[in-house]
């Protein structure tokens, strides 16, 4: 239930007017205080408790006080702990209307549909507290989590040579059962990838947490293929289909939470690969001040994007939180006044009040195609996802020329790299060196578990590969984890942003105009005050955040 779903219920309702609505609204947004507790601060309320029963009033649902009601076994029996846990649902009463199911989401029908379909019982949504609900779920289901290996004791295959056997085992209730604890398990880790891999003899499933891969207690050999035929129907893939990829993708609550996962397929010798791309919604923070972003470049960044035109890119590689930097900064000129429009391969995340293009390469709907359509579209600010060839780096150029801001992302390796990579795609100097404002370089290292974070002296072999003298560290302090529980005894939990900006001042601009290498621009850059990603690194070493491996691993 979103503040503003609440909010604009009690608009709707004419309990507040805008002028209300956005004051409360922000101060959600900035202080992350709770929606309801913050309308019963203002008055509009008596209590929390109003809040829910007014929104159970507007599903046509029942509302419950759940402060002293302790569920009774033979009730909770009624949904399994994996199940419970997956969908954010408690059960609080049976009864001949059906079962009564205090949910973290009631608004979702989708969890009704797949609670009825697992159940094979008809469903009475409930509203409750959603802390309480998620007390009680925690509490109620903590000593009896379903594992793994009960539920694969359950599955039973029959012939899967016959026809559409395949595609019934996928739907049959222990390998979903098993599958939906998978996706639980990763999302609980915050994993951002999951891998399905057949391999010869055995099928491995692997999260990647933090950057890193952790590999969970594999499934026998022959569930393999169920297996990836059943995330092939959940992201309605075909699967009969096994000889080429395909794409696709899976939009499920898990935990209660809105979560979408881009789906990739690939053949291999020994059967179909799939990885989830796990898009957490709820766990993702699209707020520029929650960044790490050093002041001077989040000052930087805050005045480049309320420019009126020009170009603005962020570079890196996969997964180094590029797109998320483009929407903190694209949410802080979101305003009424300000038409935004982005184009993307896929839509990573709905924000409200942008205008968001997913591509769609089959029919001809390519980044080129919508960027164009865009400029007929009388847009103020333009997100490209990618610029991946000539004709949509051009396109931009030309958008920022026509009094347009474009934000976009490009694969080098340093923030002076991006600049001859648009030259070398076809574009002229004296046109990017007029419409470019200036490109952040960024990668994403893991940050040292406060729990078991320990001083330690490096060797001087390692500090000569950060290119550190003694005389340079002095006192400085040296940090490591030594593992625990907490981090899964890895040592790091977490990850934070590595930075550099280059911004493109006249001196830059002569530069580019005469093509010059990257190497005399970085140096430039550098002269006129640029920090590199190797200093920021060592920043971040010094004040106890992350490890020297890391840096000299993603620097």
């Amino acid at each position: 239930m979103t503040a503003r779903y609440v909010l604009d219920l009690f608009l709707s309702r004419g309990a507040l007017d805008e002028h209300q609505l956005n004051e409360i609204l922000d101060e959600v947004t900035n202080s992350g205080k709770n929606v309801m507790r913050l309308l019963a601060d203002y008055g509009f309320v008596s209590g929390e408790e109003q809040v829910y029963e007014i929104i159970a009033e507007e599903l046509g649902a029942e509302y419950a006080d759940l402060r002293r009601y302790e569920p009774p076994r033979a009730v909770l029996d009624l949904i399994p702990a994996n199940l419970a846990k997956m969908h954010g649902a408690l059960p609080v009463a049976y009864d001949e209307s059906g079962l009564h199911v205090a949910l973290l989401d009631p608004l979702n029908p989708q969890i009704v549909e797949d609670l009825r379909f697992a159940l094979g019982k008809n469903i009475v949504v409930v509203v409750a507290d959603e802390d309480r609900v998620e007390d009680l779920i925690n509490t109620s289901y903590a000593s009896e989590n379903e594992g793994m290996e009960d539920i694969l004791s359950g599955i039973q295959l029959g012939d899967l040579g016959k026809p559409g056997a395949m595609e019934s085992e996928a739907n049959a209730a222990p390998i979903v059962r098993y599958v939906d604890l998978v996706l639980f398990q990763a999302v609980k880790q915050k994993a951002s990838d999951i891998h399905f891999e057949p391999f010869d003899g055995e099928f491995k499933i692997r999260y990647r947490v933090d950057g890193g891969l952790v590999e969970m207690a594999p499934p026998p050999p022959h569930l393999g293929p169920i297996i990836t035929s059943r995330l092939k129907v959940m992201a309605n893939l075909n699967i009969a289909e096994r000889r080429v990829p395909q794409d696709g993708r899976i939009m499920k609550i898990v935990g209660g939470k809105p979560v979408d996962m881009r789906v990739s397929t690939l053949p291999t010798v020994h059967g179909e690969s799939v990885v989830l791309r796990v898009l957490d919604r709820s766990s993702v923070n699209l707020d520029l001040e929650n960044l790490n972003l050093p002041p001077d470049i989040h000052e930087y960044i805050l005045d480049t994007v309320n420019k009126p035109n020009g170009i603005f890119i962020v570079t890196g590689p996969t997964g180094a939180g590029k797109t998320t930097t483009l929407y903190a900064a694209l949410r802080k000129v979101n305003t009424v006044d300000s038409k935004l429009l982005t184009v993307e391969d896929p839509v990573e995340y709905d924000i409200e009040g942008i205008i968001q293009v997913p591509t769609n390469e089959a029919v001809g709907v390519n980044f080129a195609k919508v960027l164009r359509a865009f400029l007929r579209q009388d847009p103020d600010r333009i997100m490209v996802g990618e610029m991946r060839d000539k004709e949509t780096a051009t396109i931009a150029i030309q958008a920022s020329l026509t009094g347009h801001l474009v934000l976009s992302t490009l694969h080098t390796n340093d923030s002076a790299g991006a600049v001859t990579r648009l030259i070398d795609m076809g574009c002229e100097p004296f046109l990017v060196s007029a419409t470019l404002e200036a490109v952040l370089a960024q990668r994403l290292l893991r940050t040292i578990c406060k729990s078991c974070r320990v001083p330690y002296e490096p060797n001087e072999n390692i500090l000569n590969q950060l290119g550190l003298s003694p005389h340079e560290i002095g006192d400085k302090h040296f940090y490591t984890g030594k593992g625990c529980d907490d981090c899964g005894f890895s040592g790091y939990r977490g990850r934070r942003g590595l930075f550099e900006l280059l911004k493109v001042t006249d001196p830059l601009r002569d530069l580019i105009s005469v093509k010059a290498p990257s190497v005399v621009i970085k140096q430039k850059a550098i002269e006129l005050g640029m920090v590199t990603l190797r200093e920021d690194g060592l920043r971040n070493i010094y004040d106890g955040s992350t490890t020297i491996e890391e840096v000299l691993k993603y620097t």
